[in-house]
């Protein structure tokens, strides 16, 4: 049985980011020249949307015969290659990186006993150390300290410093110790509030008990700036657990600012920064902060990623905030616009995370908002062929009640009659026939037998009366507010207006209040 070929390397040139791209490619040239197999399989590679063996060896080879084993060993080659100019790329940027070298030079002077030398390398790699807690790095700087005045035999230096150096060492290793326990802390918070919402036996307790710990009621134990993001994040994910939205939000925007204030540490990591961000808009929703949220999605669209997995989170939570933002204030328009240039540059990313329930409906919605029926029925058809998953389950029957409202928005009514059958099977198949579907499908039932204008606009009242009396049932009311605002689009067949007019309505009449 042939050995089905492994999809390593394509999965590491698809985990670059641009930059990082930029740069194999500009040594990969130098080394071997523009036009060498390498660079020709590297840019191959990259513009696959999926894994395909065959075909890249097609593109090298074309109808020659090749052996598998010299294919093989260009690709590891190729994969050897990448690892070594990532190498090259983080040695430019890291802090890690910089110390290791840094250290590295102390060790090959220490050999050749240029201890002198060694010095001011241990000097400059201390200052790094401290101003980026890298608290590991620094007890290895103060060790080579003592080394270093161990073999000069220098009793004098170590008279005078020792106390200051073990001093350093102690407070250097609470330090730490302070980091891992609230670490701990936070993971634990973290356990805790998924099982919590899983319904975990005995999780509420335990969690109430774990935000009494003084790491998370004594602000002043955390002693550095890691320690401090840690304490916070802890604060944050409690308080979004209880939903304690005002608290969330208090937490959410303090910790932005705490990593605010250090931006030379963004230059090392900003997927941290990328998180908070996005949850304090996330808080900023809840409580109806709408106009600090254009200000957050400004800011969060020009965070500089340093890795692929930044600028997919970048990409990913901005948009689902903007076209959120956009659905809540009738802004169907703006979202339109938003939803092309989104199409464009998502295709630089896998689309699994783009190919969910949740964005479909992103992606149905605005296209309906802007009148753009033709387009919201082919993203919805995309969505109804997604397979059935765990993954919010009521927007899959969700997405059979769009259906029949696009159709009908659209005048398929022959089509509607076959439809209204498929629909009743699949919800009552899937457990997903309340009493919202049961209306929803009784009004286009009738209204495709309504001889009279007169006699629709009864039925547009009708469901509108019936859905209002249920609007604070936990199914219905789940449905306007996390689906689709169907009063809304009942009022704007009613009084003759666009669904965008009424949306915008009930926004100024809501933010008004």
């Amino acid at each position: 049985m042939p050995k089905t070929p492994s999809d390593k390397l394509y999965q590491l040139v698809h985990a670059l980011s641009s930059s990082e791209k930029r740069y194999f490619k500009v040594v990969a040239g130098q080394q071997s020249g523009k036009n060498n197999k390498y660079l020709r399989l590297f840019e191959a590679i990259e513009a696959q949307d999926q894994f395909d063996d065959n075909a890249l060896k097609v593109y090298l080879y074309g109808t020659q015969q090749i052996q598998s084993r010299k294919y093989s060993e260009l690709k590891a080659y190729l994969y050897d290659m990448i690892l070594k100019s990532l190498q090259a790329y983080d040695e430019k940027s890291s802090v890690a990186y910089r110390l290791k070298h840094l250290l590295l030079s102390v060790r090959v002077l220490f050999r050749r006993s240029r201890f002198e030398d060694c010095k001011p390398l241990l000097a400059k790699a201390r200052k790094l150390a401290q101003q980026y807690e890298r608290f590991n790095t620094l007890l290895e700087i103060l060790e080579w300290e003592k080394q270093i005045a161990y073999t000069e035999a220098n009793v004098d230096y170590l008279d005078q410093e020792l106390e200051r150096i073990a001093a350093e060492e102690q407070r250097t290793l609470e330090r730490l110790q302070t980091i891992v326990a609230y670490r701990n802390t936070f993971f634990r918070l973290l356990v805790l509030t998924r099982k919590g919402r899983l319904g975990g036996a005995g999780a509420g307790k335990k969690l109430e008990d774990l935000i009494e710990t003084p790491l998370l009621q004594e602000f002043s134990m955390a002693d550095s700036h890691q320690a401090k993001v840690l304490y916070f994040r802890a604060l944050s994910i409690y308080h979004f657990a209880k939903s304690d939205w005002p608290a969330f939000y208090k937490y959410s925007k303090e910790l932005v600012a705490l990593i605010e204030s250090q931006p030379y540490l963004l230059k090392e990591d900003v997927s941290e920064y990328i998180a908070t961000v996005s949850n304090l808009i996330v808080s900023c929703f809840t409580l109806k902060k709408h106009g600090e949220i254009e200000l957050l999605l400004e800011k969060l669209g020009n965070i500089t990623a340093l890795t692929q997995d930044d600028e997919l989170k970048i990409h990913r939570q901005y948009y689902q905030s903007k076209f959120s933002l956009c659905i809540t204030t009738g802004a169907f328009e703006e979202g339109y616009r938003a939803l092309q240039t989104h199409i464009k540059r998502v295709k630089r990313f896998h689309q699994a995370p783009f190919r969910t329930n949740s964005f479909y409906l992103f992606y149905f919605y605005i296209c309906f908002g802007a009148e753009q029926y033709e387009e919201a029925l082919d993203y919805l058809n995309e969505w109804l062929d997604l397979e059935t998953t765990v993954e919010r389950p009521y927007l899959q029957g969700a997405a059979r009640l769009l259906n029949l409202i696009i159709h009908f928005e659209l005048g398929n009514y022959e089509l509607l009659e076959s439809l209204l059958r498929s629909t009743y099977r699949w919800l009552r198949k899937h457990n997903q026939l309340h009493e919202l579907e049961r209306l929803t499908m009784g009004f286009i039932k009738q209204a495709l037998e309504a001889p009279s204008t007169r006699e629709l606009q009864a039925a547009y009242q009708s469901l509108k009366a019936e859905l209002a009396d249920r609007s604070q049932q936990q199914q219905t009311k789940a449905f306007f507010t996390q689906v689709f605002d169907m009063i809304a689009w009942l009022d704007s067949k009613m009084e003759n207006k666009t669904f965008s007019e009424i949306i915008k309505r009930k926004y100024r009449v809501s933010a008004s209040g």
